[in-house]
This record gives structure tokens, C-alpha cells and sequence, in this order.
């Protein structure tokens, strides 16, 4: 509990710092961005001047080179020059492209983008005559009023990060604490079984019906098998080349014997033998649970059907209930775990049973189909081999 309360900690001051960290870098981006912009409102004042004195200057012999150097030092900054009646003169631009500028719709809709960002900049001449200097942000200043934006999705997918590593860490501490619990129950049903065995070696000395002995035989090799399967919860399941008909009929037929007598069972295979890489205990697991549940949803009395057919290197296995059904909304959600329709149950044997096909089998596991009041089928299908 504490290495929980630990990680939320942590997961809460890096989260902390990093907003701190961010905050400071967008406050220290907007000053920037602020002086940046001001630095060029300066730099167009200065322009503004240098086209006032190059302008008004009468003397045609006089030094003109530093008002012309400031007005070309201007290589980033677009501008339109415009009299007081808004009308663009000639070549009364820079910065623009010089094709389109030749377009005045081009220069008229630059005008208006200058307009929006920054206010004029006036320069006043003799009798009352006035030019006015429009401008908008250079490359550079735009440029950086995206990197906030840039800044916030970054910070946005540290985090997730962080949130999936933190989550995942909890995750596997989780699956580590249920895979002990899982072993240790093995553990602790094998004592008792090693006495039952002994028991059943004892009936069979005392001459009891043998009938009810390998039926009881059959009961403990079943719990032994649970048993095992609870031991390998958190292992990688070996595989190997197995007959699937007969690993389906073994599951199939404990079960037929000790369910209710007004449930129809049949088993369908045009096939003698048909083999496929599986792990027999985990498989026979599945189909425990797909015949349970067929089971649970007929309530007792229907019609159960399982078949296995074999098409282009595929085994197909179908198990088919009469039982309640199913709406086609919950077709997905069968699988997830937790999800159930019984009134109890953890919701926990389908979900494990696509993670045996489909993670451990690499095969596929699905609602075939199913309609409300008339049944459901499941179907699996596996890799065949040869």
C-alpha cells in the first residue's frame, strides 16, 4: 500500500514541476515575444524617419546614404507605405513577394493582415500632408508566437507518458500480487489433494464400485489440473502439436456427465484427428468456460451443440446454446473483463479465455452470433497444423 502512495506522490510533484517549469518557459516566451514586437515597432519608427528626412530633403547635393541604408537595413519587417487617403503607391512596399505584388488585390489584402496586427505609424509632412507606414510581424516574431502552442502539446504528451508509465508500473505490481495469490492457492490445494489421492487408492482396496471411484478419480485429476493451471498464471504457456479433438472432447464429456440430464449434448467432427499448436490445459480451460456458460444461459435445460471443422488451414470450432442470447451491443463488450450478465460472477472467464486464443494461440475468438430468447454461438478459430 505505501509503494502506491509513494508513486501517486511522485507522480504528483513531477507532474507539479513540470507545469512549473512549463509556466516559467511560456512567461519568459510572452516577455520575449512582447520586447520582440516592440523592438520592431522602434525599428519601423526609425524607417518612418528616414523616409520623412530622405523625402523633405530640397538640397539635391546633400548625403542622403544613411536615411537610404536604414530604409534598406529593413529586410524582414513587411510594410506598405500609404497616403492619407489609404491609396498604395507606387513600389510603396517591402518585404512582399515581388510577383504577387504586382497584383494590387495582393497588396490590398496584405493591407488589411498590417491593419489587424499593428497599428500605423504616422509620418507628417508640409501643409498638412501625411503618410502612414503599415507593417505586420516579421517571419521570426510569427514563428514564435506558435512555440507556446508547440510547448503545451509537448508538455501534453510528457505527461501522458508519464501517466502510462506510472500506470502501467501499478498495473504490474497488481498482476504480480494476483499471479502470487494465483500460485500460492495451487499451493495450498495441492496438500489436500495428495490426501484424496490417498483416499481413492484406499476405496479401491476396499473394494468399493468402481464406477464411483473413477468418477471421484476423475474429480481430483480435475482439480489437479485447476490446481496446475493456477501455478502457471504469470508464465509463458508452452505450446506443442496437440490433437484438438481430443483435447476438446476431454473438456466436453467431464462436463456432459455432470450436468443436468435435460440438457441435448452433441459433439459434431467429420475429422478423426486434427492438430494445432496449443497448450491442452489452458485450451481445455476455454472450452470449460464457453460450455459453462452455454450452460448458465439455458438455465439448465436446452440444447447444446459443439462442432469442429477444419478450412483452408483453419480449425473452426462453433459451441451453439439455446439459451437466453444476447443483443448485438454486448457482442464486444462480452469480452471485457468485468462485464457479465449474471446476477453473479466476476465477469472474468471470457476475458480470460480471448487472452488464451488470441495472445497465447494466436488464434481468434468471437460472438459468431446471437439473437434474444433464441441462443448464442461461439466460435474459435486456430492455425491448423500438419
Amino acid at each position: 500500500m505505501s509503494f502506491f502512495k509513494n508513486i501517486l506522490l511522485l507522480k504528483r510533484i513531477v507532474i507539479l514541476i513540470s507545469f512549473s517549469i512549463v509556466t516559467l518557459i511560456l512567461w519568459n516566451t510572452y516577455s520575449f515575444f512582447k520586447r520582440f514586437k516592440n523592438e520592431e515597432r522602434l525599428k519601423m519608427e526609425i524607417v518612418a524617419t528616414a523616409i520623412k528626412e530622405f523625402a523633405t530633403n530640397q538640397d539635391l547635393n546633400a548625403d542622403v546614404s544613411l536615411e537610404d541604408k536604414i530604409i534598406k537595413s529593413n529586410t524582414s519587417i513587411p510594410m506598405i507605405l500609404v497616403d492619407e487617403n489609404g491609396n498604395i503607391g507606387r513600389d510603396s512596399y517591402l518585404n512582399l513577394d515581388t510577383i504577387k505584388s504586382k497584383d494590387p488585390a495582393y497588396l490590398k489584402a496584405q493591407l488589411e493582415i498590417m491593419k489587424e496586427q499593428n497599428n500605423p505609424i504616422e509620418i507628417n509632412f508640409a501643409k498638412n500632408r501625411k503618410q502612414f507606414i503599415y507593417y505586420r510581424n516579421s517571419d521570426l516574431l510569427n514563428k514564435l508566437s506558435y512555440y507556446p502552442l508547440t510547448l503545451i502539446l509537448i508538455l501534453a504528451l510528457f505527461l501522458s507518458l508519464i501517466y502510462m508509465m506510472f500506470t502501467s508500473s501499478k498495473i504490474a505490481e497488481q498482476n504480480k500480487l494476483w499471479t502470487g495469490m494465483a500460485k500460492e492457492t495451487a499451493h495450498q490445494i495441492g496438500t489436500p489433494l495428495s490426501s484424496l489421492l490417498g483416499w481413492i487408492a484406499i476405496l479401491k482396496m476396499e473394494n468399493v464400485n468402481d464406477k464411483y471411484v473413477n468418477e471421484i478419480e476423475k474429480d481430483v485429476h480435475r482439480l489437479n489440473t485447476i490446481a496446475n493451471r493456477f501455478s502457471k498464471i504469470g508464465s509463458l504457456p508452452k505450446l506443442k502439436k496437440s490433437d484438438i479433438i481430443s483435447a476438446t472432447k476431454n473438456a466436453y464429456e467431464y462436463l456432459e456427465f455432470r450436468s443436468s440430464k435435460q440438457i441435448s449434448f452433441k459433439f459434431i467432427s467429420n475429422e478423426k484427428e486434427l492438430f494445432c499448436n496449443l497448450n491442452e490445459e489452458l485450451y481445455e480451460w476455454v472450452i470449460e468456460n464457453l460450455i459453462k456458460n452455454a450452460i448458465d444461459a439455458m438455465l439448465g435445460k436446452g440444447k447444446l451443440t459443439l462442432s469442429i471443422t477444419s478450412e483452408n488451414n483453419k480449425v473452426i470450432l462453433n459451441i451453439s446454446d439455446t439459451g437466453k442470447g444476447m443483443s448485438k451491443s454486448q457482442f464486444r463488450k462480452i469480452f471485457d473483463p468485468g462485464f457479465t450478465t449474471k446476477k453473479r460472477g466476476w465477469g472474468l472467464g471470457l476475458s480470460l479465455s480471448q487472452r488464451i486464443i488470441e495472445d497465447y494461440h494466436t488464434g481468434k475468438i468471437i460472438v459468431k452470433s446471437s439473437e434474444v430468447n433464441k441462443g448464442t454461438t461461439f466460435q474459435i478459430i486456430l492455425d491448423k497444423v500438419t
